[in-house]
């Protein structure tokens, strides 16, 4: 270090320790150390009031960002405020995965939603999750409910699939025909069914369930206007000219055109079951 001519003490620097630099007074001979300023990374501050707090309460300063479970569905972190606990017991899930879980139950009927886990007692109120589900699923949920209160033997629905309001059956009085009070259309509610005026419900429950539309009822009308047969075989409907009862359908099944009945004789025609020929 160079001598000092200054009647002013000299200040001993330790270079090991701090950072500096030279430059020089052109007014005299003094070589000046000058400190360079020490740079620290920018970070956030965290408020004096909320540090006394935490360490108050014995927590860390960052607890507020640390995650405090895991969702039991998709095995994710969550924070409490984000969770869905239910109640009587301890498992907690994520909303998202929440609202997925009661819409899948909804969609297989079910009613009573209980704790996905295995064994759990837990079970989901709906007035509990109302706050994370949409209106839709919500009143999904609660109509749901109200329907499950009602026996099985009391309720049915309209037969019109653009419908498909629920019914009540009181069984008050037996009657057959009657009006959807939602869509305003006829049915049968004796067989559950649009309305069929043309046929009785005895003859309507006889037929196959491949013909019980619109044009199959109109048919069943038509060929008991004129008296026609089905074979009871192929159900292709036969129409006697003349002759006896005896008939003999073209998929080559014999029966009584009176009765229907295949227990008859070949060669003299005689049934078996009408007891005659003609």
């Amino acid at each position: 270090m160079a001598s000092l001519k200054s009647n002013k003490e000299a200040n001993f620097i330790d270079p090991s320790q701090d950072k500096f630099y030279y430059y020089d007074d052109e007014d005299d001979d003094i070589k000046v150390l000058d400190f360079l300023p020490e740079v620290n990374p920018f970070r956030k501050q965290k408020d004096p009031a909320f540090i006394e707090s935490v360490a108050e309460k014995g927590q860390s300063s960052n607890s507020q960002t640390q995650p405090d479970s895991v969702c039991q569905i998709c095995v994710e972190p969550m924070i409490l405020e984000n969770s869905f606990l239910i109640k009587g017991c301890t498992h907690a899930y994520c909303t998202e995965c929440m609202v997925k879980y009661v819409d899948s139950k909804l969609q297989e009927n079910i009613t009573k939603i209980c704790c996905p886990v295995p064994d759990c007692k837990g079970a989901l109120e709906p007035e509990d999750c109302r706050p994370v589900l949409p209106e839709n699923m919500f009143d999904r949920w609660g109509n749901a409910l109200c329907e499950a209160l009602i026996l099985g033997s009391q309720k049915f629905y309209c037969p019109f699939k653009d419908c498909s309001v629920m019914l009540i059956d009181d069984g008050e009085e037996v009657i057959r025909e009657s009006e959807c009070p939602n869509c305003r259309r006829m049915f049968c509610a004796q067989c559950k069914v649009p309305w069929h005026s043309q046929i009785s419900c005895e003859e309507y429950k006889m037929l196959h369930k491949d013909e019980r539309e619109r044009d199959d009822i109109l048919l069943m009308t038509l060929a008991k206007n004129n008296n026609w047969r089905r074979c009871p075989k192929c159900r292709i409907f036969v129409e006697k000219i003349e002759g006896c009862r005896y008939m003999k359908c073209r998929c080559g099944t014999q029966f009584c055109y009176s009765c229907g009945s295949t227990d008859l004789n070949p060669e003299t025609h005689y049934c078996y079951k009408c007891k005659g020929i003609w």
